[in-house]
């Protein structure tokens, strides 16, 4: 267990540190990679075929427990290969049970005008805080493009180009994107640029590299603390989701969601991008051509005493 307790130990951290897990979670998380790397002989180095394995040696554990150690693994092999620590992700060899999937977690147009609202009270001074600019960037950018928070901290200095609305990025699993950039974030990234030293290569720099992820959350959810919501509700994931779901409400297509937030399978954007069911069934209601066709029941329903 000696490399792969190491490992595992990192993983933790990032887990508590960006996603704000708690400590039972971690627990669980835990003992989950560490039983799996018994059962492996190593966790980090394992090949696809034997963590394809798994199944059979889980067999006897309901679908919940085994969904949840498999989304532990999935969890571990993608920290890794985000970290460079492995060249490939063998996850999609893990059994994938048949549960209903929980709904990740969104917040109201509302919520997140009120965390724009405070941004514009902090830079509505007569010099602004370079700190403050930069924020505005980073946020602009998480809700107005829907980034991922590797590839937000870790943007070039001169990833925005005058004459070029959008970004071209190179996401997950080598997949490039087309990501379009509003007007606003270009504005907020424009007030921030000049304050970005010439001899940096990145446009968030901090020490001799670029922000970390970690800062980048915490920046977050002091942000959402100071709008008065609760932080553990907000992350750039959820910003990110938020980008989504909002975009979807106005009227965005799926699968051009689906081609900005660089999702492999439609089926993931589907989940990201949640719309309740009752907007649903006024959209049916509304939109649908039979909408404007009369039924009979309808009107005999309408007419009853």
């Amino acid at each position: 267990m000696g490399e792969d307790g190491a490992l595992i130990g990192r993983f933790l951290e990032m887990m508590a540190a960006e996603r704000g897990a708690s400590r039972n979670t971690l627990l669980a998380y835990r003992a989950d990679l560490e039983g799996a790397a018994k059962i492996l002989g190593g966790l980090s180095a394992a090949s696809k075929d034997a963590i394809a394995g798994l199944a059979a040696a889980w067999a006897g554990l309901s679908a919940s427990s085994v969904a949840r150690k498999a989304s532990a693994l999935r969890a571990f092999y993608g920290f890794l290969e985000e970290e460079g620590l492995r060249g490939d992700n063998p996850s999609a060899a893990l059994p994938r049970p048949v549960t209903r999937r929980p709904l990740p977690k969104i917040l109201s147009a509302q919520e997140v005008g009120s965390l724009f609202a405070l941004i514009e009270e902090k830079l509505a001074v007569a010099h602004p805080s370079p700190l403050d600019l930069r924020l505005s960037a980073l946020i602009e950018l998480l809700y107005g493009s829907g980034l991922r928070a590797t590839e937000l901290v870790s943007l070039p200095r001169r990833a925005l180009a005058a004459d070029r609305p959008f970004l071209i990025l190179k996401g997950k699993g080598a997949r490039e994107r087309l990501v379009p950039i509003s007007d606003r974030a270009r504005a907020a990234v424009s007030a921030w640029l000049p304050h970005v030293p010439e001899t940096s290569p990145w446009l968030f720099p901090s020490g001799k590299s670029h922000l970390s992820r970690i800062r980048l959350y915490q920046l977050v959810k002091q942000l959402a603390a100071a709008a008065g919501i609760a932080p553990q509700r907000v992350s750039p994931h959820v910003l990110r989701h938020a980008f989504a779901t909002h975009l979807l409400e106005g009227g965005a297509d799926l699968r051009a969601l689906q081609s900005m937030l660089g999702h492999a399978d439609i089926g993931t954007t589907q989940i990201y991008t949640h719309v309740d069911s009752r907007r649903l069934v006024e959209l049916v209601n509304s939109r649908h051509p039979l909408a404007t066709m009369r039924h009979r029941f309808v009107d005999e329903e309408a007419s009853a005493p």
